[in-house]
C-alpha cells in the first residue's frame, strides 16, 4: 500500500485554514447534537449555500465534522436530561439518564466520550484500509453496474431505514418521480414542467434538502418541543474508574465492529447500529436485568457503534458514489454543488478531497474528545434557549441561503413547499431519509439505466448477463423477498409472524415518546 497520498492527507489537513474549518465543523455538530429535533442533516442542508464560497476541501472538512460531532453532542443530553438531542442517541438514555439519577452523570459522559473516541478511531483506520480498495474494484463500473447499484441503493434504505417499509418505498418513489421534472437529457423533451421556465433545468438539490429537513423539522419540533425540560444532573468526576473501564472494554470492541460494519451497508447507519450495540450487549450480559438500570455497557457500546457508523458510512459515498443514509445523501450534493463526483474515480482526480476529508477525521475525533466534556455547562446553557426564539432565527437563515444560490424567488417558494411536504411527511410516519436518498441517485439511475439499453441494444437481459450487474440484481432480489421468506420460515416454526420488538427500556428509564422519535 503507498502511505505517500495519506501523509499528503495530513499536510492538506494540517494547514491552518482546513484546521479552523474541521474546529468549526465538530463544534456546530456537538451544538447541533445537544439541540433536540434538528439534527446534522437538517444542519447541512441549512449550511450548503455557504460552501458555494469556501475551498471544497475545506467546505467537504466542515460538514464532515458536523456529521459526527453531532454524535457526541447527542450523548449530553440523553444523559443529563433524558432528551436525545440525536436520533442515534436514543438508546443512550435507558442507562446514560439512569447512571445520572444515582449520581454516576460524569461517569457515563467520560465513558461514552472514550468509547467514541475509540469507535471513530477505528473506523477512521478501516476507512483509510478499506476505500482505496472498494475503489479500485469500483474501476470495473459501467452504466450497468450503476444503474443497479443505484437501485439496490433505494431499496436497502426503502427497507430498513427509520419508520414503516411501505412508507419508506412510497417515500422513495416520490423521490424518483421528482427527480424526472425537467428536460430529457437523451431527448430534451420536457417533463412535468407545467410549462414553467423555473422547472425546465429540474429542480435543484438545495431547495428540497432545506425544505424538507431544515424548514420541515423547525415546524415539526415547534410543535412538538411543548415539555418542559428537565433540571439537568450535576456532573462530578468525570473519568471513569478502573472496574467501569473493566466493563466496558468489551463493549467498546464490539460496538467499534458493529458501528463499522452496519455503517458501510446503505440504510445501516449511527441509528441502527446503536440499536444493534445495545441489543448485542444486553443479549450477552450474565444479568441483564441491569441494563435500563445504570449499565455503563448499556451507555459505551451504543455510543462506540454511532460514531464508528458515522464515519464507515463515508466508504460507499467517496468509492462508489453511493450514498449510504439521509445525511450522506446532502454530503453528495455538498460535492456535487462544489463541481466534484463522487466515485471510484475521486481517489485520482481529487486526492486532495479523498485523502484531506479522511484524515480530518483524525483531528476532529481528538478534538472533539478534548472538548466533549469542558463544554458540557455551555451545552445545558443553550438548552434554555426556548424554540421559539430559535425557530424563527433558523427559518429566517434557511430563507436567505437557498436565496443566495440562484438569486432566484421560485427556490423560496420551493423551500416553502417541500418544507411543508417535509413537515406532513414527519406529521405522518413518514421518514424524508429515502425520498432524499432517492432524489439524488435517481438521475444516476435513469442515465445509466438508458445508457446501458443503448449499449444492450434494447435488450433487458444485458443486466444478466454482466457479472456485477447481476450479482447486484439479485441482491436486489434477495432484499426484496427477505422479509417474505422470514415470515414464511417462522409461520413454519410456529413463531409469530410479526417482527421483533424492537429495545425496550426498564419502565424507570423509559423516555417520553416526543424524545425517543427518530427524527
Amino acid at each position: 500500500m503507498d502511505f505517500t497520498p495519506i501523509i499528503d492527507g495530513f499536510g492538506i489537513v494540517l494547514q491552518p485554514t482546513n484546521l479552523l474549518y474541521c474546529l468549526v465543523g465538530v463544534v456546530i455538530g456537538m451544538l447541533i447534537g445537544v439541540l433536540p429535533g434538528l439534527g446534522p442533516a437538517a444542519t447541512i442542508a441549512i449550511l450548503l449555500p455557504i460552501t458555494y464560497g469556501i475551498p471544497p476541501v475545506s467546505a467537504i472538512i466542515m460538514l464532515a465534522g458536523i456529521f459526527y460531532g453531532a454524535q457526541y453532542g447527542g450523548t449530553i443530553t440523553s444523559v443529563l436530561l433524558r432528551l436525545p438531542g440525536e436520533a442515534s442517541s436514543v438508546v443512550t438514555v435507558f442507562d446514560g439518564f439512569a447512571m445520572a439519577k444515582q449520581g454516576r452523570a460524569g461517569a457515563a459522559l467520560g465513558i461514552a466520550a472514550i468509547g467514541s473516541f475509540i469507535g471513530g478511531t477505528v473506523s477512521i483506520i478501516g476507512l483509510s484500509v478499506l476505500a482505496p480498495v472498494v475503489a479500485g474494484y469500483a474501476l470495473d463500473f459501467g452504466p450497468p453496474e450503476y444503474a443497479a447499484l443505484g437501485l439496490l441503493g433505494v431499496l436497502l434504505v426503502s427497507t430498513v431505514g427509520n419508520g414503516g417499509k411501505l412508507k419508506a418505498i412510497i417515500a422513495a418513489a416520490i423521490g424518483l418521480l421528482i427527480a424526472t421534472v425537467g428536460r430529457d437529457s437523451f431527448t430534451g423533451a420536457e417533463r412535468f414542467t407545467f410549462g414553467s421556465l423555473n422547472l425546465a433545468d429540474g429542480i435543484d438539490f438545495v431547495p428540497i434538502a432545506m425544505g424538507l429537513f431544515g424548514l420541515g423539522e423547525i415546524l415539526y419540533n415547534l410543535e412538538e418541543n411543548h415539555k418542559k425540560v428537565h433540571a439537568p444532573a450535576k456532573v462530578t468526576k468525570v473519568w471513569p474508574s478502573r472496574q467501569d473501564l473493566s466493563e466496558s472494554k468489551g463493549a467498546i470492541a464490539r460496538g467499534s465492529g458493529i458501528g463499522f460494519g452496519l455503517g458501510v451497508l446503505p440504510g445501516g447507519g449511527a441509528v441502527l447500529s446503536s440499536l444493534v450495540a445495545y441489543a448485542v450487549e444486553k443479549r450477552r450480559a450474565k444479568q441483564p436485568e441491569r441494563f435500563g438500570r445504570g449499565a455503563i455497557e448499556g451507555v459505551a457500546a451504543p455510543e462506540t457503534a454511532n460514531n464508528a457508523a458515522a464515519t464507515s458510512s463515508f466508504i460507499p459515498l467517496l468509492t462508489l458514489g453511493i450514498p449510504a443514509n439521509a445525511t450522506m445523501a446532502l454530503m453528495f450534493g455538498a460535492l456535487l454543488i462544489q463541481g466534484v463526483q463522487p466515485g471510484p474515480q475521486l481517489v485520482d482526480t481529487h486526492p486532495d478531497i479523498f485523502w484531506g476529508v479522511i484524515n480530518s477525521m483524525y483531528i476532529g475525533n481528538i478534538l472533539l474528545l478534548i472538548m466533549s466534556i469542558p463544554m458540557v455547562g455551555v451545552f445545558v446553557r443553550i438548552l434554555r434557549v426556548r424554540p421559539a426564539i430559535l425557530a424563527p432565527i433558523t427559518a429566517l437563515i434557511t430563507m436567505l441561503g437557498v436565496y443566495t444560490v440562484n438569486n432566484s424567488v421560485f427556490d423560496i417558494y420551493l423551500v416553502i413547499v417541500f418544507g411543508v411536504v417535509g413537515y406532513l411527511m414527519k406529521k405522518f410516519g413518514f421518514d424524508p431519509g429515502p425520498m432524499v436518498l432517492a432524489f439524488v441517485l435517481g438521475t444516476l439511475i435513469e442515465s445509466s439505466a438508458r445508457q446501458s439499453l443503448l449499449i444492450f441494444g434494447g435488450d433487458p437481459t444485458g443486466f444478466l448477463t454482466r457479472p456485477i450487474s447481476g450479482t447486484i440484481l439479485a441482491a436486489i432480489v434477495a432484499v426484496a423477498l427477505f422479509p417474505l421468506i422470514r415470515r414464511v420460515v417462522r409461520a413454519r416454526r410456529g413463531g409469530p409472524a410479526a417482527a421483533p420488538a424492537p429495545v425496550q427500556a426498564s419502565p424507570t428509564a423509559a423516555p417520553d415518546r416526543e424524545t425517543t422519535e427518530a427524527k
